[in-house]
């Protein structure tokens, strides 16, 4: 099933300052964050932060929360599931009644708060879909578990690219021309 932008919704998982420091390939997860974000605010998808303990790890790193300025909802939770948190849950159901039953799912760490997040989604009748490229755990490893794992759980695994290219559909267009130096 391909992504289309008018039922998706963007959920960026605890990519905090004293989390990411430690994660293998940091740079790259804030990077396809970022991309991920200003795709989503050119196509008028929905995003949704969370931020795990923000008292004490820190607020989402400030290249997202720029990209993200006041076009998203941001939630602060000590589960590490986002669906156990209740602003979260209700935030990302109240979406799904809008038309919106396709989740993007990024940050970290993989292999906790992401594959936590996404296997309750997939419970509760989501569609998930964990962008590869924009999750990151401390260790390789465990982002590579969480992987398998999150495919044994129904999760379909994307890249960035394949979200902008399937949330834009074609060639040509305005946004298209907006977003092309995202991909180059």
């Amino acid at each position: 099933m391909l992504l289309a932008r008018d039922k998706s919704q963007l959920l960026i998982i605890d990519v905090q300052d004293k989390v990411l420091a430690a994660i293998s390939g940091k740079d790259r997860v804030v990077e396809r964050c970022v991309r991920l974000v200003r795709a989503a605010r050119v196509l008028h998808v929905p995003i949704t932060l969370s931020e795990q303990y923000p008292q004490g790890l820190g607020p989402t790193v400030d290249p997202i929360r720029d990209a993200v300025g006041n076009a998203g909802f941001v939630a602060d939770k000590v589960e590490f599931s986002c669906l156990r948190s209740e602003p979260l849950r209700d935030r990302l159901h109240e979406l799904r009644r809008q038309g919106r039953p396709q989740i993007v799912i990024a940050g970290i760490e993989a292999h906790v708060c992401v594959l936590q997040t996404t296997i309750d989604l997939e419970a509760q009748g989501f569609e998930a879909f964990v962008v590869a490229d924009a999750i990151g755990s401390r260790a390789k490893v465990n982002r590579k578990l969480a992987i398998t794992r999150l495919l044994k759980a129904g999760a379909d695994i994307v890249d960035s690219e394949m979200v902008l290219f399937e949330w834009l559909e074609r060639a040509g267009t305005p946004e298209f021309k907006e977003l092309h130096p995202l991909i180059k």
